[in-house]
């Protein structure tokens, strides 16, 4: 994996086993015993098997060192940590996973999730301990998923930063379902044009790609989609923002060195014809506008241009170089 350059990444649970806990087994580093760090009544909802950890207990600390100490030996770079940003937040063991990778030695990503209810008033806490954080439960696809994230990518948006980012979730495109818990083995369920919506409005939202479908299956058509570098360029913009929501239209604008990107969304389920009026629009170098998705100049009359939008689907727009 390392020599291709590729990154090791494990799924971890929040707590202490049971088992280690019901066994009385020893922390490394420390006198204490797993049954002295256990927190017995803060279990996951949806997978009982392990405890919480009570942070304020001697050696809960030495607990995690060791954990995260382990991953390091192993070579792990990316650490998804689950059951930590329902509510209540578990403040006390993000906060002692960071700090156990910061002791381990090697350079991890700490990606928290899932986050369907989270609040910007943890803002700092995340940015502090944390390089991504899931906003929503797993993505699927389903429309209903994908207009539910909207609201979402409009709040978090404005507080993307390097290092620190809000995580719209899994790119599930082209295969998928093979071995998982949602649906049977499948195609993407989501129409050509709402993977294109789901590509804009993650690639506006600056929120890590991480494609989950199986890519030696994937058509050339989602291989095209994931790799149109007009699109991936709006990860590299300085600001993007929603600007418009009405209805069933939604408007989104990036910017970067002069460059201007304007994404026009169309939630409805029957095809709609926007004019789309430049100044409204606040754009400049009208007389350079192209179709991002196209790869196609667009033609601007009297200071518009008019737009066919797909069901469910995007016209995303680019101003100068």
């Amino acid at each position: 994996v390392h020599a291709l350059g590729l990154s090791f990444g494990v799924h971890l649970m929040r707590g202490v086993p049971r088992r280690a806990a019901d066994e009385h087994l020893p922390v490394l580093g420390s006198p204490a015993t797993c049954a002295d760090i256990a927190d017995r009544t803060n279990v996951c909802s949806w997978n009982p098997d392990n405890y919480g950890v009570n942070m304020e207990a001697p050696g809960a600390q030495a607990y995690y060192d060791s954990v995260l100490a382990q991953l390091a030996s192993w070579g792990v770079d990316f650490i998804k940590l689950d059951d930590v940003l329902y509510p209540p937040i578990q403040t006390d063991e993000i906060a002692a996973i960071s700090r156990a990778i910061d002791a381990a030695g090697r350079p991890m990503v700490l990606s928290l999730s899932p986050g369907k209810q989270l609040s910007l008033k943890n803002l700092d806490l995340l940015r502090e301990t944390a390089q991504m954080w899931r906003i929503s439960d797993d993505f699927w696809d389903e429309w209903a998923h994908l207009h539910e994230q909207f609201q979402r990518a409009a709040r978090w948006a404005p507080h993307q930063r390097p290092g620190a980012w809000a995580d719209a979730d899994m790119l599930p495109l082209g295969r998928i379902g093979i071995r998982a818990h949602v649906g049977d083995d499948r195609q993407s369920r989501f129409t050509p044009a709402e993977q294109r919506t789901l590509m804009t409005l993650w690639c506006l939202m600056r929120s890590p790609l991480m494609f989950g479908g199986h890519l030696p299956d994937s058509s050339r058509e989602t291989l095209a989609m994931l790799t149109n570098d007009e699109v991936l360029a709006l990860l590299e913009c300085d600001s993007s923002r929603e600007t418009v929501r009405d209805g069933n239209l939604v408007i989104w604008a990036a910017e970067r060195d002069g460059a201007q990107w304007r994404a026009v969304f169309w939630l409805g389920s029957e095809a709609t014809t926007y004019k789309a009026h430049l100044a409204d629009l606040g754009c400049s170098h009208w007389d350079e506008a192209r179709d991002a998705w196209g790869r196609e100049p667009l033609t601007a009359t009297n200071g518009s241009i008019t737009l066919d939008v797909e069901p469910h689907g995007v016209r995303l727009l680019r101003f100068g170089d």
